[in-house]
């Protein structure tokens, strides 16, 4: 079906108002819902009220693997953040996360296990750790009291002493009364009173914060100053794709533990990252695989985080190994972020390892497997070299522009109406849908309600939605339009 070529003219502010009082007026015929009323009544402007945040004091939780560090974290916050499971080696990466206890709110660290003469991707996770205890104003050493203090420990006891921090020393796997003679041999350490704890039931945790806020200080040394409302961006993709090293290169420093390993990274990692005067929150994230049910252990709880983490973001960077041809998990992930409705940008990374013979089929893979998300703002970058990253951030701001894009209501109706005018809605069983009225419902994402007299055909919907972009923009955003049927009042 071939549509005619219009471009729309918008009359001015008063048009506009004096348009929409006249279709308000009509509304009054037709039988409306008490839900439409709430609509039609909301103004719809979006409150934004987050503060700013003076630092917080940082405690890192370190020690061997397999001690318990990320069971401790999810029992000081209360809940099931860290990915846990019962084999060494789960958590790499240095993750942040908010806690708070006695009133008294600071900054959990928790870092993967360290360990002494180790190469490859553990020498990487022991040197985060070491950069956590460097960042910290206090450390909770964790020992496993049932097995007591091993050479290992006596290397990490050497790194703290040298570090100089306050240091709390938590005995755990004291699971009852008589454990507690396990802890008190670890005295031996010279790190002060061992405090028997167990970080799975919960036994002793209170006594061991306690201890934790007499060690850490009122005034921060290392906390960041969190600036007012920075734009959340998660890194999305499939396993291997370089998210990680991306997030290295912005940060311009080695924040996240990269390998050639696929599934390197398993819990989000939050860093805030100043690029060009403005902050910005750049999550990391565990790669997306072909089916969450069919991961077992670390692996599905790390794509439960990840799902968790888009939709605490407000934009995702979906990345794409543009020297591979893309897959059906691409394309999921793509969808993943639209369905959470969030602004989406889809950088094709490692350009550089791209031949030319390539190109032409990537052209087609985006043609075919992206039709659908047209909308989304494209860059060609490599995370590895830094090539071309400076463009994220204007796509990125692109992509936000358009998620908090609201169009008044009166300049809405008159793009309709010049809309129907030059394509009406094909005839349905001899009738022909009218539209009496559109509004738009919310922001983040862009959500328009249309009132109308009958069923509006999909494939309209789509016209809709696509002069919309012409029109307005919303380049990096989905957009839902619902359609509300409303019938004539009884006389």
């Amino acid at each position: 079906m071939s549509e005619p070529e219009v471009e729309f003219v918008l009359p001015d502010e008063a048009g506009d108002a004096e348009r929409e009082r006249a279709l308000r007026a009509g509304l009054a015929e037709y039988e409306l819902e008490d839900d439409d009323l709430a609509l039609l009544q909301h103004d719809g402007d979006d409150e934004d009220g987050a503060g700013a945040e003076a630092p917080l004091p940082v405690l890192a939780i370190v020690g061997r693997p397999n001690v318990g560090k990320s069971t401790l974290v999810n029992r000081i916050l209360g809940r099931r953040e860290a990915v846990v499971e019962d084999k060494p080696g789960v958590t790499r990466d240095r993750v942040s996360y908010p806690a708070e206890w006695s009133g008294r709110r600071f900054t959990l660290v928790d870092t993967g296990g360290w360990e002494v003469d180790v190469a490859g991707i553990d020498k990487r996770v022991a040197e985060q750790a070491e950069v956590a205890i460097a960042l910290a104003d206090a450390v909770v050493f964790v020992v496993d009291a049932t097995v007591g203090s091993t050479d290992t420990d006596e290397q990490v006891v050497r790194l703290l002493r040298r570090s100089g921090k306050p240091v709390v020393l938590c005995a755990n796997k004291v699971d009852g009364p008589a454990a507690e003679a396990d802890a008190a041999v670890l005295w031996s350490l010279g790190l002060g009173e061992p405090h028997p704890v167990s970080a799975l039931h919960g036994r002793g945790t209170g006594d061991l914060l306690d201890a934790i806020l007499d060690a850490l200080p009122e005034t921060s040394a290392h906390g960041v100053l969190r600036p007012t409302g920075p734009r959340r961006v998660a890194l999305v993709g499939r396993p291997n794709v370089g998210k990680s090293s991306l997030l290295n290169k912005v940060a311009g420093a080695e924040r996240v533990v990269v390998d050639d390993v696929a599934g390197t990274t398993r819990d989000p990692v939050d860093e805030l990252i100043e690029l060009k005067g403005v902050p910005w929150v750049f999550v990391d994230t565990a790669g997306i695989r072909r089916r969450v049910h069919q991961t077992t252990g670390a692996d599905f709880y790390a794509s439960l985080r990840t799902q968790a983490a888009i939709e605490k973001a407000e934009v995702a960077v979906v990345l794409l190994d543009a020297s591979q041809p893309m897959t059906e998990q691409d394309t999921r992930v793509v969808q993943q972020v639209i369905d959470a409705g969030r602004a989406l940008v889809i950088a094709y990374n490692k350009w550089d390892l791209m031949d030319e013979d390539r190109r032409p089929y990537l052209e087609r893979e985006i043609e075919k497997e992206l039709v659908q998300v047209t909308w989304a703002p494209r860059v060609n970058i490599s995370a590895k070299t830094g090539w071309h990253a400076e463009r994220l951030v204007p796509a990125l701001e692109t992509a936000l522009d358009s998620w908090d894009m609201r169009i008044p209501t009166g300049r809405l109706n008159a793009f309709l109406g010049e809309l129907v005018a030059a394509h009406p809605h094909p005839l349905r069983g001899g009738k022909q849908p009218r539209i009496l009225f559109a509004t738009q419902a919310s922001t983040r994402p862009p959500r328009f309600v249309v009132f109308t007299t009958g069923f509006l055909d999909p494939g309209y919907r789509r016209y809709i939605e696509r002069r919309l972009r012409e029109t307005f923009g919303f380049e990096g955003t989905p957009i839902t339009i619902s359609v509300r049927v409303r019938e004539k009042r009884k006389r």
